[in-house]
């Protein structure tokens, strides 16, 4: 029975007898949202689609509320990818070239001698984490397997796949061995690579995360969690806005002004405008708590 409704879903499982984990993710409005504020090129596009599946991933594996970013920075054609989700389900994402790129690039090309870079902040205060490696492997997957082996030493096998606007991943873990494990399944690892082996990028974005799963693992003693809902959403702000002007100085926004005759701000993630006239730039350097109610022109 597919999940009604939501396209939208992450549904993690266990393997009953095992140290294995997994989850499968589909996307399909997050990503339409995403990629529709933005005039991306098609390989651009989909690495965005894989960076959203990826994230949601990632965040799922996380136990407590938090933040995690995946940033990819190069000096190719691809300057930065950046994607943002929380725990609570709700993503983000940008993208940033310094050129044209030909439908059928790679991640090398895209993004030669390119790092990868995973931030975990948590929510209700605690430890930020950060981890880099190199970009190795041709993807965005293999690119996170790697992650895994120098940062995790978790053992990790990722896929991911993006098309139109259909972005879909799986990702399968080996956990460390915990109390009883002469009485665990031991092959199971090695069986749940050879059975997610099988999966094509077409099957993985077309079916609903429990098809996907007893289509590959039918023959297997899994439990499955509730699924956890996904969804677009940007946090930027006026207020956000205005407090970055205001670091970047008076004398550069009094320029702008003198040049522009307004300050107009474009939110890199879903592409919103902040328009700040003169009289709100007066209001932001005089006292930041006043903002002036007849120009907030923000969408």
């Amino acid at each position: 029975m597919a999940e009604s409704g939501d396209q939208d879903l992450l549904q993690r499982f266990v393997f009953a007898h095992a140290d294995v984990r997994g989850e499968v993710v589909r996307l399909e409005q997050t990503f339409a949202e995403t990629v529709a504020r933005h005039d991306y090129d098609p390989a651009i596009r989909s690495l965005v689609g894989e960076g959203l599946a990826a994230v949601a991933l990632l965040a799922a594996t996380l136990k407590y509320p938090c933040s995690l970013n995946l940033q990819l920075q190069s000096p190719g054609p691809l300057s930065l990818l950046l994607i943002q989700g929380r725990t609570d389900g709700t993503m983000r994402a940008m993208a940033r070239t310094r050129e044209s790129v030909p439908e059928q690039t790679s991640l090398d090309a895209l993004a030669p001698e390119g790092t990868l870079a995973i931030m975990i902040e948590p929510l209700e205060g605690g430890e930020r984490y950060q981890g880099v490696v190199d970009l190795r492997g041709g993807s965005l997957a293999s690119a996170l397997e790697h992650y895994f082996r120098e940062s995790e030493q978790l053992p990790t096998r990722v896929w991911l796949s993006a098309q139109s606007t259909q972005a879909a991943g799986m990702l399968i873990q080996r956990l460390p061995a915990e109390g009883g494990h002469d009485s665990r399944d031991d092959d199971a690892w090695q069986r749940a690579g050879m059975l997610a082996e099988t999966v094509t990028g077409e099957e993985l974005r077309a079916l609903p995360p429990r098809e996907m799963i007893r289509r590959l693992f039918h023959e297997e003693d899994l439990r499955l969690f509730d699924p956890t809902p996904l969804r677009f959403a940007c946090r930027c702000s006026r207020d956000r806005v205005a407090a970055m002007l205001e670091g970047l100085g008076e004398a550069e926004m009094r320029a702008t002004l003198a040049d522009e005759g307004v300050v107009e701000v474009h939110c890199d993630f879903c592409n919103a405008p902040y328009r700040f006239d003169a009289v709100d730039i007066e209001a932001l350097f005089t006292d930041p708590a006043v903002r002036s109610p007849e120009s907030h022109e923000s969408h």
